[in-house]
Formats: C-alpha cells, sequence, structure tokens
C-alpha cells in the first residue's frame, strides 16, 4: 500500500513538530532534485514533495520534522480544495543564493536571520563592504541585513559606548575600509553600499532587511550630498539645515521623515515608532494581514504563518508609523495601537525587498552582549517562520506583476 504513497506533504500548521526545521528540510529536498510545491494558505503554508523518496523522510524525520505520505486520491481532495479556496500552489524551482550582509568582526549582539539559517541549516555567504563595493552581490539572489547604520552614525551608540573595545573595533574597522577605497568618511563609504544594495534590488535582487537597516538605508539614500552627522562622528557639526534638503525621491520605502542628528538621541529618524510600540509592554502582539493567494502571491507568501496574532519585540527601529511609508509599499504586519508597520514589502525595479521590523522576534528587548537566542526553544515560532518564508521567494515561479 506505500508503494501507491507517491507525495510527501510537510504540514506547517499546528500539527508540526519543528516549523523552523522544515524550511531546512525543503531546501534540501530542492537541492536533491526533487519538485516542491509551497501550498499557499493550506495548513498554515505546507510543502509538498512529489517524490515519495526515503531521502526525504529520512531528512525529515533526522531533523525532527513531521511528514504524511499522501497518494494520488489525497493530492487530488487537496488540488480540489486549493482551487475553490483563497489557497494557491507555487512551484518553488530552484535554490536561492544567500547573503548575509556582516562584518568581518565580532558584534556584541546576534542577528536573528542568521540565527534561524543556520538553526535550519540553510547555507549562506557573509560579506561586508568591501565584498559589496568589489561587486559581490551579483553573485546572489538574495540578500539579508540586520542591525546595520548606512548612516555614519555608528549606531548611535557613541553616547554609551565609545569607549568599549567593540565599538573602537567598528569604527577602526569601518575607517580602515573607507580609506582602502578612496572615501573621505565613513558616511561616503556606507552611501557607496548602499547604492550598490539599492541598485541590486533594481537588477532583480531581493533584499530582506530587519532592525536599524531598512530606515538607516533609506536615511544614507535621501541624505546623499548633506552633512547628517554631528562631531562625534566626523569631527564637525551636521547641517542645521539637513532636512530641508533630504531627497526622499532616492529612498526605498520611507518618505518625508527628519533625520534626528543629535547624537545623544537614540532614534535616527522621527519615523521610527520605537517608543510608542515599547509602551505596550511585552504582552503585546500585532496584526499579520491576510492576501488573496490567487492574486497576491508576493505577499501571500510571504505571511504564511500557523497564526495572525505575532508578539511584540523591539529593536533600535521597531516598527515605522503608517504615513511615513511610500505609496507603492505594501503593509503585510500592522501594530494598530501605535499606528505603525511591522512588516512591509514592495517591488522596485526588477526585484522585491521587504522590511522586517525589530531585531529578535523570540527576545522582547534584547541587550549589548546578551546571550543569543536558542532556537531549539521556539521552533515553532511564529516570528521567525516570518523571516524563513523570504528566502523561498527568489525561488518560486510568481506570476508576472503589475509596476
Amino acid at each position: 500500500m506505500l508503494a501507491l504513497l507517491g507525495y510527501i506533504l510537510i504540514p506547517m500548521d499546528e500539527t508540526q513538530t519543528d516549523h523552523l526545521k522544515a524550511y531546512g528540510v525543503v531546501y534540501w529536498t530542492i537541492s536533491q532534485g526533487y519538485e516542491v510545491d509551497w501550498l499557499l494558505n493550506y495548513r498554515g503554508g505546507s510543502f509538498l514533495i512529489r517524490t515519495n523518496s526515503p531521502d526525504v523522510a529520512n531528512r525529515a524525520v533526522s531533523r525532527g520534522v513531521s511528514y504524511e505520505r499522501i497518494g494520488e486520491s489525497a493530492l487530488a481532495q487537496i488540488e480540489a480544495k486549493i482551487e475553490v479556496s483563497n489557497m494557491a500552489k507555487v512551484r518553488l524551482l530552484s535554490l536561492p543564493k544567500l547573503a548575509v550582509y556582516a562584518p568581518k568582526y565580532a558584534e556584541p549582539w546576534d542577528d536573528a536571520v542568521r540565527m534561524a539559517l543556520d538553526y535550519a541549516e540553510i547555507p549562506y555567504d557573509v560579506i561586508w563592504d568591501d565584498d559589496i563595493l568589489q561587486g559581490a552581490l551579483k553573485r546572489y539572489d538574495w540578500v539579508h541585513l540586520h542591525h546595520e547604520d548606512f548612516t555614519g552614525m555608528y549606531g548611535k551608540f557613541w553616547p554609551s559606548y565609545a569607549n568599549t573595545d567593540w565599538y573602537r573595533r567598528m569604527v577602526e574597522a569601518s575607517e580602515r575600509v573607507a580609506r582602502r577605497f578612496g572615501f573621505k568618511k565613513v558616511k561616503d563609504l556606507k552611501l557607496a553600499v548602499a547604492k550598490r544594495i539599492k541598485q541590486f534590488v533594481a537588477d532583480g535582487g531581493y533584499l530582506f532587511a530587519m532592525c536599524s537597516a531598512p530606515l538607516t538605508l533609506d536615511v544614507a539614500l535621501a541624505a546623499e550630498g548633506v552633512d547628517i552627522l554631528d562631531t562625534p562622528y566626523d569631527g564637525d557639526p551636521a547641517d542645521p539645515d539637513a532636512n530641508s534638503k533630504l531627497d526622499y525621491s532616492k529612498t526605498l520605502f520611507a518618505t518625508n521623515f527628519k533625520v534626528i542628528t543629535n547624537p545623544y538621541i537614540y532614534e535616527h529618524t522621527d519615523a521610527d515608532a520605537t517608543r510608542d510600540i515599547a509602551m505596550l509592554g511585552p504582552n503585546a502582539k500585532f496584526k499579520l494581514y491576510e492576501f488573496s493567494a490567487k492574486v497576491d502571491e508576493v505577499p501571500t507568501m510571504l505571511t504564511q504563518n500557523h497564526t495572525r496574532a505575532i508578539k511584540e519585540f523591539l529593536g533600535q527601529d521597531s516598527g515605522v508609523y503608517l504615513n511615513k511609508l511610500k505609496r507603492y509599499v505594501v503593509v503585510l504586519a500592522v501594530q494598530p495601537a501605535a499606528n505603525a508597520a511591522k512588516y512591509v514589502y514592495a517591488q522596485y525595479g526588477r526585484g522585491f525587498f521587504s522590511f522586517y521590523f525589530g531585531h529578535d522576534p523570540e527576545d522582547y528587548q534584547h541587550f549589548i552582549g546578551e546571550e543569543p537566542t536558542d532556537l531549539r526553544k521556539h521552533k515553532h515560532s511564529p516570528g521567525y517562520r516570518l523571516i524563513l518564508n523570504n528566502i523561498f521567494l527568489p525561488s518560486a515561479k510568481k506570476k508576472k506583476l503589475k509596476t
């Protein structure tokens, strides 16, 4: 009888024994040449593997991932349900080449995306400013940015951490790369990197960013040719009229924000909703929207989950006020109590970007030097699932989107 059961279903609803490892099993399965369909909105975004190979089953068992064997009759029932419901079937055609933007030195904080990829056993490369300026982005389909600062303000950590070894190491490393490539200031280096990243998306790449990276990327782009740095960062004061000179036409997703140049204020811009979100407390949740699977395939893929209520978490940038978003940006998740977007996406040129605000979905308020999150204790995390949904975006055969 088992010989007739020709398919393997990896459920992603509440029955799954390890949601995060499941993404790694699917990635491995594609790498072995098997056909995989992502069943959008079916049982939490389950995966159908078109084989009954014992290799796939053994891989799932060894990683603690639950699976079901199904035959032609069961598959026909699933496909019939998808046809008449807010569901869709998307073929995952290839393996995306992944890169994480991170410095070559150790940082005193973790990166939720690297932890998720490591836990799921999904391979990626680490690239930094020098790699990007030497053309590394063309080798990748998908790039992640996390707790980064593209403004030259070094994360605005100067008041509290200027005398620490890790802060000095960060400054020295950035200045060294800037000198190597002929930039007078780190701000100019970071702007050059930001422009390369923007072009990567325009050329068809997929960009995913969290925490401080999205807003500081846009600040850097908007402030080209404008001095937004105060004396601690570059030795001279900021232009007092800097905010009147920002060019929002150069940004990816944010608009009409004001840069906070005061080095003693932790925020980079007035678009950051962290203070309002923090007032809601650690028991707050944000809302994940549901989309039309047959019409809006990309946002549907990005929001696959086994729940629509995700527990809140903070970061340097924990959300962006809705009135600071460009009109074409699609809000995937919202914190209604703060009138802020928590998760957004948009098409730009031939590529896409999706930005997820906050630092670590399973660490409400992460402090510098704190131990990294142990994902073995959070293998059903809906917040981390949103991260891992992103890696298959370059693999999916999607309908042509309207521009």
